[in-house]
């Protein structure tokens, strides 16, 4: 029903900066609420953010506030994470993700999303 691809993941420098994109397929993008997860090796999966359906609402852990954005383009399908200020801590793959339903405001919880992407790696560096 939805697909979900990521891209935009590699090698950066601390402090460097990195843009990821996940293009969706599917009649409801625009009516879902979109977020972004994380999983570092050997750690169990982490919510990084999330948007809600509209795109006016976004929330994110206390570890990437300030530093990274999350927003939306509905009109290209597509749910970007521009990230800055990374730290070596941010290494991970990172998965986009969409609401199980239609019109949510954005969830932390990672089983309120319903379809996955394959992940895109990001490494932080020096």
């Amino acid at each position: 029903q939805v697909q979900l691809v990521e891209s935009g993941g590699g090698l950066v420098q601390p402090g460097g900066s990195l843009r990821l994109s996940c293009a969706a397929s599917g009649r409801t993008f625009s009516n879902r609420a979109m977020g972004w997860f994380r999983q570092a090796p050997g750690k169990e999966r982490e919510f990084v953010a999330t948007i809600n359906w509209g795109g006016g609402t976004t929330r994110y852990v206390d570890s990437v506030k300030g530093r990274f954005t999350i927003s939306r383009d509905n009109a290209q399908n597509t749910l970007y994470l521009q990230m800055n200020s990374l730290k070596p801590e941010d290494t991970a793959v990172y998965y986009c993700a969409a609401d199980r339903g239609s019109f949510g405001s954005g969830s932390i919880r990672r089983d309120e999303y319903g379809y996955w992407g394959h992940g895109t790696q990001v490494t932080v560096s020096s």
